[in-house]
């Protein structure tokens, strides 16, 4: 098959919507979820900056994912939302690529970023003592320094590498966003080459991280049923569970979409999957450290009592 050079370049996103009252049902949902997630982590972004007892290194990495989420879920939504609202599903080759490189990026540095929070959790409760020099404010800032530099450098290699291959006259994406896999089913050439490169790209920002994590939690749980104080426990373990559950919402579906091979993928099962890491993971994020911690839920009653004083 030969190369579309005659007709546009632009791609056509299926979208995750049908075109029925289903469709718009789903339409209103996932928009409504986008802005509890807005409204959520700019809350807790500005919440963490403006609350000096929240100015510690595990708040400070919290701060950063909540920057994450907050742009990983406004590279995929609002392209998705007007697609459906004005029905032109198009996007450019340069929009792809902008779309592609952004999600892959936050992806990347979000994969990243949650393992440095579990090394602060086990440093924390592990090695109390010791926690002021290893999870200094240096360290914290070349963590999060390293998750955006590899996921942006793992993500350029990746939208360079879609970009330049040729694609077929068929340009149709059965997807709700520029997704480079799925891009490359519509290619011109054997792409096994480049199929073994997100194998192991999955490997090393999915697969490593949470065998890193599980260990650090293992040593966590140890640390914690030798613990005297009872109080101690309660706090630790309600820590750790809800790293534990934001990195199983997020790594799970991820790793099971991109480490299994073409034949055994479908797109509805991508699609599903993928609303699980790109929108649902970026609003239940602050929730979930929100209403489960209370030295959030004090900063926030703090807040809102500041707020009310000076309308009076």
């Amino acid at each position: 098959m030969e190369n579309d050079t005659q007709t546009s370049t632009d791609f056509i996103l299926l979208g995750l919507f049908p075109a029925s009252r289903f469709g718009v049902f789903l339409f209103v949902l996932i928009f409504l979820i986008f802005l509890m997630a807005l409204f959520g982590n700019l809350s807790m972004i500005l919440l963490i900056f403006l609350d000096t007892r929240l100015h510690t290194p595990m708040y400070f990495l919290l701060s950063q994912l909540s920057l994450i989420d907050l742009n990983y879920i406004s590279t995929i939504v609002p392209k998705m939302a007007s697609n459906f609202l004005f029905g032109n599903k198009s996007i450019s080759i340069i929009g792809c690529g902008f779309q592609s490189f952004f999600f892959m990026a936050l992806a990347g540095a979000e994969a990243l970023l949650l393992i440095s929070m579990a090394y602060d959790r086990y440093v924390a409760i592990c090695f109390p003592l010791h926690y002021a020099i290893r999870m200094s404010k240096k360290v914290c800032v070349l963590m999060i320094t390293g998750s955006w530099i590899m996921g942006s450098i793992n993500s350029c290699a990746h939208t360079v590498y879609a970009l330049h291959i040729p694609y077929c006259r068929s340009r149709t994406i059965n997807h709700f966003f520029c997704d480079i896999p799925t891009m490359l089913t519509l290619a011109c050439m054997d792409t096994w080459v480049y199929e073994y490169t997100v194998f192991v790209s999955t490997t090393l920002f999915l697969v490593l991280p949470f065998i890193g994590i599980a260990c650090s939690y293992g040593r966590v749980l140890l640390a914690i049923c030798r613990m005297h104080s009872t109080e101690g426990r309660k706090k630790a373990y309600s820590t750790c569970s809800t790293h534990l559950t934001v990195v199983t919402l997020y790594y799970a579906p991820f790793a099971y979409t991109y480490l299994r091979p073409r034949s055994l993928r479908s797109p509805t099962e991508d699609k599903v999957l993928a609303v699980f890491y790109t929108i649902l993971t970026p609003m239940f994020n602050p929730i979930i450290y929100s209403l489960r911690n209370k030295e959030v839920m004090g900063a926030l009653r703090r807040m809102v009592q500041i707020i009310c004083f000076l309308k009076t």
